[in-house]
């Protein structure tokens, strides 16, 4: 156990879930910092506008099914410093634009130089009928970590701020109910889970703000049948992978067990089924074409690369899109 630090900074001893929870939205928070997101790690959405434009893509579906309403709705949640609302409203047809809403939904400050047309809020507006769109937001709610001890018993796991940890009290009521149900851990010392109960309710709760429409969760992801064996807490800093330590100074993030959030008339599909259905493809133009027209094949090329680490196996393209619509049918069926 690492020693004690000068002041106590690193003597109290607390879940996971509330240790993340000051570490990533506390007033010092990872999320609160001026660099955003992007200066430490890569999503789909800083990984090429291809993906907002098939966001755009899908939410022309939406307003479809919908019978295009006079206000239709784009929420980002988890919307860092505005990325993706503002890529995929600069991708709506002339038509679609005029009657689009798009909501940032981020604790961090708005951005002084985001488009004017993005409320931004720090919770989801409710009422609101379209798309609701959670990029890598699920992995970055809070949970409890659970470890097996000696005898065969789920503990809660304890952390200091320097990242030491200690075991707890036994999983129990609500927390040990959905660990039965959705991750059970056999009597093996060592064996770790993520509890994503808050998962669970975060999702419910932002997508009951719809009144009608489209929500989609995206995600690192696994399902009943392919739990880890040892939980996914991780960090990240400066684009890298790191040991996961509660102080602010790194990305906390565990991977969502979106089957657990599922509610009725979900799917789960992979974000590489996903794109391809939304028209996002990897491959290469024809090789003719660099004749006829190089400046078109260099642009053809850059986006077949693209599009290709967007659905990549073993990477973008294994991502986890939960699909939940509400009143209407699934626009990717």
């Amino acid at each position: 156990m690492a020693a004690e630090t000068a002041g106590g900074t690193a003597r109290e001893w607390r879940g996971w879930r509330a240790a993340a929870q000051e570490s990533l939205y506390g007033d010092q928070g990872f999320y609160r910092r001026p660099e955003g997101p992007a200066g430490h790690f890569r999503t789909s959405v800083h990984a090429s506008p291809l993906f907002a434009g098939a966001v755009a893509r899908l939410l022309c579906r939406v307003d479809e099914a919908l019978g295009r309403p006079a206000s239709l709705g784009f929420v980002d949640m988890g919307a860092g410093r505005g990325e993706l609302v503002t890529g995929v409203l600069a991708a709506l047809p002339p038509e679609v634009a005029a009657r689009a809403r798009g909501y940032a939904v981020e604790l961090a400050g708005r951005p002084a130089d985001l488009d004017h047309r993005v409320e931004w809020l720090a919770e989801p507006p409710g009422g609101v009928t379209g798309l609701l769109f959670a990029n890598e937001w699920l992995d970055n709610v809070p949970v409890e970590v659970a470890e097996v001890d000696p005898a065969g018993v789920p503990r809660l796991v304890l952390v200091r701020r320097d990242g030491t940890e200690r075991l707890g009290e036994p999983v129990a009521g609500a927390e040990a109910r959905w660990l039965a149900r959705w991750w059970p851990l056999p009597p093996e010392p060592g064996l770790r889970a993520e509890i994503g109960l808050p998962r669970d309710t975060a999702w419910a709760a932002a997508r009951g703000t719809l009144d009608r429409g489209l929500a989609v969760a995206v995600d690192y992801a696994h399902t009943a049948g392919t739990r880890p064996l040892f939980g996914t807490l991780t960090g990240f800093r400066a684009g890298r992978e790191t040991a996961p330590v509660p102080d602010g100074s790194c990305d906390l993030t565990a991977h969502v067990a979106l089957d657990a959030c599922a509610g009725p008339g979900a799917r789960l599909l992979t974000q590489r089924e996903a794109l391809h259905a939304l028209g996002v493809a990897g491959g290469r133009p024809e090789v003719a074409l660099a004749s006829t027209d190089p400046v078109a094949y260099v642009r053809a090329l850059a986006g077949a690369g693209e599009a290709a680490e967007l659905t990549a196996r073993g990477g973008l393209g294994d991502f986890g899109w939960l699909m939940e619509p509400a009143g209407i049918t699934d626009p990717l069926l």
